[in-house]
């Protein structure tokens, strides 16, 4: 009976953890939609369709101006749909009509609405919670003396690296490129002395050569830096941990750079992976992110804040990306639009955007599947 029990509440506690994943989804898709549609009433165009999920109407009720407000069936989507968005033959009042300057910045709204409220959620977790920080756990022994007197220690919590503010692991990383074995690096830690923690300058002897092959080579990192590795948990002696040392202008300054980090980061991720320097194994399609999502956002207040953020922010900037089926890649036909004066054939750029969406979603099934070995 208590095995049942116990059987019951893990699974209970697994299906919460995954509807908490895909809330936070929907909420980010019906965020970046409601950008759109926000835009379009703005400049007065006229909306057909806003709808929160795909597939088969749950909920539907029409407005006296025609405009439908939608809840459908699946919870992975959504959309705003414009009158005469894809027709060919479209009316003065359609969308493919209207100025390419309004028509951008329609586009780009949903974008822009991802990310105003993944900084949003970063500025509550700042100021709430605290900021996320790397902090040693454990350190392999030195056989050097001087390494050893200029080692980290356990319980050491990384704040900055070579004057640079660790936000990511990433920036760590890139402090200490091109450093090598028995190089000095400079590090702001918070350390415990006896009961009192204070912020401290020290350096750091480096126990290996800072060469890293690409952004998810963090071994390399850890070992450079003399963290012990654990086998049995097959990690590195690191944890996050919340630290509160930092004043409202830096919370909220911090809060922007930690923003623009994320970005850049996906940015140089998809950078590696075009020049063959990251694999596809470094990537999850949305079974990935739902699975990963649930893990993180059911541990407490701030992982939800920080894992809704995240995915905030790089579907802001994914979004953008001039990739064929997705709202970057509209902006580019309507800029090329303004700049001959008449559009890319509608059929054209239709097919287009069709090929791309089929490409994505294979993208996504395959980098899915790699997860699976």
């Amino acid at each position: 009976m208590i095995f049942s029990l116990l059987a019951a509440a893990d699974v209970a506690r697994t299906v919460g953890s995954v509807l908490l994943a895909l809330l936070i989804l929907l909420a980010m898709v019906t965020v970046h939609e409601f950008g759109h549609y926000a835009a379009g009433k703005l400049l007065h165009f006229r909306i057909e369709e806003f709808s929160v999920g795909f597939g088969p109407k749950l909920f539907s009720r029409a407005k006296k101006n025609g405009e439908v407000f939608s809840v459908r069936l699946l919870p992975l989507g959504g959309y705003c749909a414009f009158a005469g968005e894809d027709a060919e033959d479209a009316g003065p009042d359609a969308f493919p009509n209207k100025a390419p300057w309004k028509r951008i910045v329609v586009l780009a709204a949903g974008a822009l609405m991802n990310y105003l409220l993944a900084l949003l959620l970063i500025l509550c977790s700042f100021a709430f919670c605290g900021r996320l920080q790397p902090m040693v756990q454990e350190v392999q022994p030195a056989a050097d003396p001087a390494a050893a007197a200029c080692s980290l220690r356990e319980g050491d919590i990384l704040l900055a690296c070579e004057g640079k503010s660790v936000y990511l692991v990433s920036d760590l990383m890139d402090a200490l490129e091109g450093k090598k074995e028995g190089d000095r690096a400079r590090f702001t830690l918070s350390r415990r002395e006896g009961d009192v923690r204070s912020v401290v300058d020290v350096p750091i002897v480096l126990r290996s050569d800072a060469d890293f092959a690409n952004l998810a080579d963090t071994d390399a990192l850890w070992q450079a830096l003399g963290v012990r590795y654990s086998a049995e948990r097959e990690a590195y002696r690191v944890a996050s941990v919340s630290y509160r040392g930092f004043g409202f202008w830096e919370t909220v300054g911090g809060s922007f750079v930690y923003s623009f980090r994320i970005g850049g980061t996906l940015f140089r991720t998809l950078g590696q992976l075009l020049t063959g320097d990251i694999g596809l194994s470094a990537f999850g399609g949305p079974v990935t992110t739902i699975r990963l999502t649930s893990q993180i956002a059911s541990r407490g207040v701030q992982p939800f804040l920080e894992i809704a953020a995240f995915i905030g922010v790089n579907l802001a900037v994914f979004n953008l990306l001039p990739i064929p089926a997705l709202d970057g890649s509209r902006i580019l036909f309507t800029l090329l639009e303004w700049v001959r004066g008449k559009p890319v054939p509608r059929k054209v750029e239709g097919a287009i955007h069709a090929v791309g969406l089929i490409l994505l979603v294979g993208f996504a099934i395959l980098v899915d599947v790699l997860q699976l070995f």
